[in-house]
C-alpha cells in the first residue's frame, strides 16, 4: 500500500505546472498531438488560442503543425465538451471525452435547438427531416458553409428572434443551432475556417464515422479506449488523465474543469484511487496513483499564454500561482482570462498586440532584471512569429484593452 504523502507545497505545484505542461525548458513538443495530450485538451472557443497555447508549447510552433492535426491529419479533433466548451483534444481521446461529457452536453444541445425552432413553427418530425437534408446536402458537396447548406436546404436559413425585447435581442438561423447539434453529437466536424488561422467562420465535413474523411496518422495514445466507453469507467479515466496534467487539485477544481456534479468529481476521485495530499492553503488535493513523488525544480522560465489558455483556465482555484490581486485586471466580467504573462508557474503580467503588431507587456510585479528581459525577448520573437497577423482576443479583458490601444 502506497503512504500518503503529508503535503505538495506551493512550490513543487508550480514545478509540476512548469513541467507537465511543457512550459519549462526542455519540455517543448514535437506535435500538436502532443500538446494536447500533455494538457488533455486546448481551449477552442477562441479559434486564435489553440495555435497561439501551441505555439507557447512546440519546439518548432508553426501554424502549419497545427492546421496538419487538425485538416489533415485528424489527429486532433475540435468538440463541445467539458463545460460546454470548445476543446481541442487528441482524436484517441475523443470518445472517452464524448461519454464522460461531450454526450450530456450534446443531449442539452439537442433539447434546446428542438424548443429553439418551435419558435417558427417546426415539430419534431420537422426538424428531423431538415437534419436529414443538411446532412445529405453536405455529403452532396463535401465541405460546405452553412449559407452554402442554406441554399441547398432553405429551411437551414430561416430565422428566429432570440431575446426579444432585450438589449442583447438577436436573430439566429435555424441551421446555426442545427449544426452545432451535429457537431456536438460527433456527425459533422469543422473544416478549415474561411480566410486566416484566427477566422471563426468555419466550415463543415461529414465526420469519419458518418462517412467523412478517416483520420490518415492517427496519433499514439497511451492507454486504450474503448470506441464508445461507459459514462462512469470514461469519467474516471479522464479524470486521471487530469490529475497527471494538473495535480494536485482538489474535487472542486475536477468539478469545474468537467462541468460535472460534485457526486460524480468524487466518485471519479474514488475510482482512480487518487492520493489525498494537503496543500499550502489548508485544502486538500489529490494526485494520480503512482504520481507521489516530487517532480524537480525546472530551470528559470517564462512564457506568454493567450487569453483562455488551459494553464491558466485548468483549475477554479488559483491561489498557488495567481495574486488574487490581479483578477480585475486580467478577467473579463465572466471570468474568462486574457492573455497573461508567466514567471516560474506564476502568473505575474499581461501582454497584448498592437495595431502595428507590436507584442507589448506589463508585469504586474518585479522579478528582476532577468524576468525582464526573458519576458522582453519572448514578446519580440512572438510578434516575430505573428508577422502580419493581427489577434484580438474573444474576450477582452481591462489590462489587454489597455495595453492594445485603440480598437483596432
Amino acid at each position: 500500500m502506497i503512504a500518503r504523502r503529508a503535503a505538495v507545497s506551493d512550490v513543487e505545484r508550480r514545478a509540476r505546472l512548469g513541467v507537465r505542461q511543457l512550459l519549462a525548458p526542455g519540455t517543448r513538443a514535437a506535435r500538436i498531438e502532443d500538446v494536447a495530450d500533455a494538457l488533455v485538451g486546448l481551449h477552442a472557443t477562441d479559434p486564435a488560442t489553440v495555435f497561439l497555447s501551441a505555439a507557447a508549447r512546440l519546439a518548432e510552433p508553426s501554424v502549419a503543425e497545427v492546421e496538419r492535426g487538425l485538416y489533415d491529419d485528424l489527429t486532433v479533433t475540435r468538440m463541445l465538451c467539458m463545460r460546454r466548451t470548445m476543446f481541442v483534444v487528441p482524436t484517441p481521446l475523443a470518445p472517452l471525452v464524448h461519454a464522460s461529457t461531450a454526450r450530456a452536453v450534446a443531449a442539452k444541445e439537442r433539447a434546446g435547438a428542438v424548443a429553439f425552432v418551435a419558435g417558427i413553427g417546426w415539430d419534431e418530425g420537422r426538424y428531423a427531416a431538415v437534419e436529414r437534408a443538411a446532412l445529405a446536402a453536405l455529403a452532396a458537396r463535401g465541405t460546405a458553409g452553412a449559407v452554402e447548406l442554406a441554399r441547398d436546404v432553405p429551411e437551414l436559413g430561416e430565422k428566429v428572434l432570440v431575446s426579444p425585447g432585450k438589449s442583447y435581442a438577436a436573430w439566429q438561423t435555424a441551421g446555426s443551432r442545427m449544426l452545432r447539434v451535429l457537431a456536438a453529437e460527433g456527425r459533422i466536424r469543422r473544416a478549415r475556417p474561411r480566410g486566416a488561422w484566427t477566422s471563426g467562420q468555419f466550415r463543415w465535413t461529414l465526420a469519419p464515422e458518418a462517412g467523412g474523411a478517416e483520420p490518415s496518422k492517427p496519433s499514439e495514445s497511451p492507454e486504450p479506449l474503448e470506441h464508445d466507453p461507459n459514462p462512469v469507467t470514461a469519467k474516471a479515466a479522464l479524470a486521471r488523465r487530469y490529475l497527471h496534467a494538473f495535480g494536485p487539485v482538489t474535487v472542486d477544481d475536477l468539478k469545474w474543469w468537467t462541468g460535472w456534479t460534485l457526486t460524480d468529481a468524487r466518485k471519479a476521485l474514488a475510482s482512480v484511487g487518487a492520493r489525498d495530499v494537503d496543500l499550502d492553503d489548508g485544502t486538500t488535493g489529490y494526485l494520480a496513483p503512482g504520481d507521489e513523488e516530487p517532480v524537480p525544480a525546472p530551470a528559470p522560465w517564462v512564457a506568454l499564454l493567450p487569453g483562455l489558455d488551459p494553464t491558466s483556465m485548468g483549475r477554479r482555484h488559483r491561489g498557488f500561482h495567481l495574486d488574487p490581486a490581479y483578477v480585475p485586471a486580467l478577467f473579463d466580467r465572466n471570468g474568462n482570462i486574457g492573455p497573461t504573462v508567466w514567471a516560474d508557474g506564476r502568473i505575474v503580467g499581461a501582454w497584448a498586440q498592437r495595431a502595428d503588431g507590436e507584442v507589448v507587456f506589463r508585469l504586474l510585479e518585479d522579478g528582476g532584471a532577468a524576468v525582464r528581459t526573458a519576458v522582453a525577448e519572448r514578446a519580440a520573437a512572438l510578434g516575430a512569429w505573428l508577422g502580419p497577423t493581427r489577434v484580438t482576443p474573444a474576450y477582452r479583458t481591462p489590462l489587454e484593452r489597455e495595453l492594445a490601444g485603440p480598437k483596432r
